[in-house]
C-alpha cells in the first residue's frame, strides 16, 4: 500500500508538470516559427462600388519596364560640321531573340524591290517589249529573202490544141506541163521604203525611251512604301512604349491610393484605368497591323516578329538649281513629252512619203518544168518593181494636214510640261527645306541633356513616356523629311 501510494503521488506530480510545460513549449515554438514568416501587408481590403468587367490583374497587366528591343537612346548631339545629328544608339544592340527577325531599312527595301515584285517585273517586261519592237523595225532595212516550192499534177492536158485547117490535122501543144515542179528563191530589197523605215525606227526608239524612263518608277514607289511602313512601325512601337509607361504611372498612383487607406475606387480612378488600358490596346493593335503589313511587303511569313534597326539620319545637299536642271532633263513627264514630239514629227514625215512611189529591187533563182516550152529549166533574174497610187480622192492630203497638227501640238506641250515640272520642283524643294529643319529640331530635342538624364532614372514612368513620345515625334519628322526628299528625287528623274 505504501508503494502504491508513493507511485500515485509521483504519477500525479509528473502529469502536473507536463500540463504546465506543454503550453510553454507551444508558445515558444510559435514565436520562433512566426519570426520566419513574411510580414503580412497592413493595407485594408478594398471594395469597388462599381462592378468591373474584368479582374484587376487583367485590367492592369504587369507591363515590363524595359522598352522594345528597337528602342533608342538619344543621339550624341547635333553635328555642326556635317549639318546633321549623329546616329541614334540602339538599346540592347546585338541582343536579338531567336524568334525575332532583325531588319534594317536598306535590307527591307532590297527585299521588297527584287525581281519577285510584280510591278518591277512588269516594268522590265515593258522595256523588253519596246526594245524587241525597235529591233524588229530596224530589220526592215535589210532585204526580205524567201523561197517557194510547188509540185502539181493535173488530170488533163493543160496545153492548147493547134489545128491546121488545110491539112485537117490537129496537133496538141504542151506549153504548160501536166506534171509541174518548181522552186523559186528570191530577195527583195526596198529602196524608197527605207526612208519610211527610218521614221518608224524613230517612233520605236521613242517608245523604248519612254518605257525605260517609266521603268524606274515602280522600284522607287516600292522603296518609298517600304520606308513609310518601316517608320510607321518605329513610331507605333514608341507610342506603345509611351502608353505602357502611362499605364504604369496610373497603376502606381492607384496602388499608392490603395495603401493610404482609401476603402473604395473613385470614378476618376476607374476612368483613368480604363482610358490607360484603351490606349495600350490601340497602340499594340497598331504595332501588329504595321508589322503584318511590312511582313507582306518583304515576303516574310505571317506572324514574323521584327526588330527594326533605326536608320541613320538622312543627309542630302541638293540645291534648287541642280534639282530644276535635272528635272528638265530626266523627269518622266518631260521625257515622255519630248519623245511624243519626236513620234509626232516622224508621223508627219511618214504621211508625206505617201506621195512617193514604192520602189524595190528584186532578184532570185528559179528551177521549174511548168513552162518548159517558154522558159528554160533553170534561170536567174533581177529587176525593179515600182508601185504608185495616182489618185486617192484627197486622202494623202488630209493625212498630211492631220499629222502636221499633231506634231505642232506635241512640240507645244514640251515647254508647257517643263514649266509645270519646274514649278513642282521648286515647291517640293521648299517643302524639303522645311522638313529638314523640323527633323533636325526633333533630333536636337531628343538629344537634350535633361531628357538623357531623365531616361536613365529607374522606375520613372513620366520620363519613359516623355522619351518615347519624343522619339516617336523624331521618327515622324524623319519620315516626313525622307518623303519630301523622295518626292523631289522622283521629280528629278533619279532612279
Amino acid at each position: 500500500m505504501c508503494r502504491s501510494s508513493k507511485f500515485a503521488r509521483i504519477f500525479q506530480s509528473g502529469c502536473l508538470k507536463t500540463l504546465v510545460s506543454l503550453p510553454t513549449c507551444l508558445l515558444f515554438g510559435g514565436v520562433v516559427f512566426a519570426q520566419d514568416l513574411p510580414v503580412a501587408p497592413l493595407s485594408p481590403a478594398l471594395t469597388s462600388p462599381v462592378q468591373l468587367e474584368a479582374p484587376l490583374k487583367i485590367t492592369f497587366p504587369a507591363f515590363p519596364r524595359a522598352k522594345a528591343a528597337s528602342a533608342m537612346a538619344p543621339s550624341d548631339g547635333f553635328d555642326a560640321a556635317n549639318n546633321h545629328l549623329g546616329a541614334p544608339i540602339a538599346l540592347n544592340a546585338g541582343i536579338t531573340p531567336p524568334d525575332v527577325r532583325r531588319v534594317s531599312l536598306d535590307e527591307a527595301q532590297q527585299m521588297a524591290g527584287g525581281t519577285n515584285n510584280p510591278l518591277v517585273r512588269l516594268a522590265a517586261l515593258q522595256v523588253r517589249s519596246a526594245k524587241e519592237h525597235r529591233l524588229g523595225v530596224q530589220s526592215m532595212y535589210f532585204p526580205n529573202i524567201g523561197g517557194q516550192f510547188e509540185n502539181l499534177h493535173f488530170n488533163k492536158n493543160t496545153g492548147p490544141l493547134l489545128t491546121f485547117d488545110r491539112l485537117g490535122v490537129t496537133v496538141p501543144v504542151d506549153i504548160i506541163g501536166k506534171n509541174q515542179t518548181a522552186f523559186n528563191f528570191s530577195a527583195i530589197q526596198p529602196v524608197t521604203p527605207i526612208f519610211a523605215v527610218h521614221e518608224l525606227v524613230k517612233i520605236a526608239r521613242a517608245d523604248e525611251t519612254i518605257a525605260r524612263a517609266k521603268a524606274g518608277v515602280p522600284p522607287a514607289e516600292t522603296a518609298s512604301k517600304v520606308e513609310t511602313n518601316y517608320f510607321n512601325l518605329l513610331i507605333a512601337e514608341r507610342e506603345l512604349a509611351s502608353a505602357e509607361a502611362e499605364s504604369r504611372k496610373i497603376q502606381t498612383k492607384w496602388l499608392s491610393a490603395s495603401t493610404s487607406g482609401a476603402p473604395r475606387i473613385s470614378t476618376a480612378q476607374e476612368t483613368d484605368m480604363i482610358g490607360a488600358e484603351k490606349e495600350v490596346t490601340l497602340a499594340a493593335s497598331k504595332v501588329r497591323e504595321e508589322t503584318e503589313s511590312l511582313n507582306e511587303m518583304l515576303g516574310l511569313p505571317e506572324g514574323t516578329k521584327l526588330e527594326l534597326v533605326p536608320p541613320d539620319p538622312l543627309v542630302e545637299d541638293t540645291s534648287m538649281d541642280e534639282a530644276v536642271d535635272k528635272a528638265a532633263a530626266a523627269n518622266v513627264e518631260v521625257v515622255e513629252a519630248e519623245q511624243t514630239a519626236v513620234k509626232a514629227n516622224a508621223g508627219s514625215a511618214l504621211s508625206k512619203m505617201q506621195y512617193f512611189p514604192s520602189v524595190a529591187i528584186v532578184g532570185g533563182y528559179t528551177n521549174q518544168n511548168a513552162l518548159k516550152v517558154i522558159l528554160p529549166h533553170d534561170f536567174s533574174y533581177i529587176g525593179i518593181i515600182a508601185t504608185y497610187t495616182v489618185f486617192d480622192f484627197g486622202k494623202r492630203e488630209h493625212t498630211v494636214k492631220e499629222s502636221n497638227a499633231q506634231a505642232e501640238m506635241a512640240e507645244l506641250a514640251v515647254p508647257l510640261t517643263k514649266a509645270k515640272v519646274s514649278a513642282e520642283v521648286k515647291s517640293s524643294y521648299f517643302e524639303l527645306e522645311r522638313a529638314r529643319k523640323l527633323s533636325q529640331l526633333a533630333r536636337r530635342m531628343v538629344s537634350a541633356t535633361q531628357v538623357v538624364e531623365a531616361s536613365v532614372q529607374s522606375d520613372n514612368p513620366d520620363a519613359e513616356s516623355a522619351q518615347a513620345k519624343m522619339e516617336a515625334d523624331m521618327f515622324r519628322a524623319e519620315l516626313e523629311y525622307r518623303q519630301a526628299y523622295s518626292k523631289l528625287k522622283t521629280l528629278m528623274g533619279d532612279k
